[in-house]
């Protein structure tokens, strides 16, 4: 059985408004970092925007999920084609640790560990108090990490929006109400 076998894919409560998602990535570890911090990489999986790789950098993520998957699967009524937010780095630790704010209220940490040629990454997104921001936020770091894991592994990647709705109801099912 290989390690990523044994990673729970979903993501957990380790607090009350704090949730802890892990996934284990071909390395090396400034691979890794790239597809975290470089604009063109991270547009592939997640979001684009140039990153200041300091402490205390404003930047912006802007969000264009149809273009992630082909096909993009559907999209939710209420889910624009594009979604812009402003952030800040607070730590930047190539390449380790990288934490900056998600929105006005949102908190991301992750870290990254080698482990043999792979790398675990470790993503702690705090200060979602609100359920259906968990929900969402909790399904959306789960499609997009796995989407990660398919680009790193060059494989296919199920249609974003359908992963998503997916996801996000067995989330509302998992998580405490």
């Amino acid at each position: 059985m290989t390690a990523n076998a044994l990673l729970d894919p979903y993501g957990r409560l380790i607090e009350p408004a704090t949730l802890k998602i892990e996934r284990l990535l071909p390395g090396p570890i400034e691979r890794v970092w790239a597809y975290l911090t470089e604009s063109d990489l991270r547009r592939q999986w997640l979001a684009s925007g140039e990153m200041p790789l300091q402490d205390d950098a404003p930047f912006e993520l802007t969000w264009r999920n149809d273009e992630l998957t082909d096909p993009p699967g559907r999209r939710p009524e209420g889910m624009g084609e594009e979604h812009s937010m402003q952030c800040r780095v607070i730590e930047c630790a190539p390449p380790r640790r990288l934490v900056f704010t998600f929105g006005e209220t949102g908190r991301v940490a992750i870290a990254l560990e080698p482990q043999g040629s792979e790398v675990l990454l470790t993503l702690i997104h705090s200060r979602l108090h609100e359920r259906g921001a968990l929900l969402s936020v909790g399904a959306g770091w789960h499609a997009h990490l796995d989407l990660l894991v398919a680009r790193m592994r060059d494989s296919e990647a199920e249609p974003h929006w359908d992963l998503w709705v997916r996801l996000r109801a067995e989330y509302d099912r998992r998580l405490p109400a």
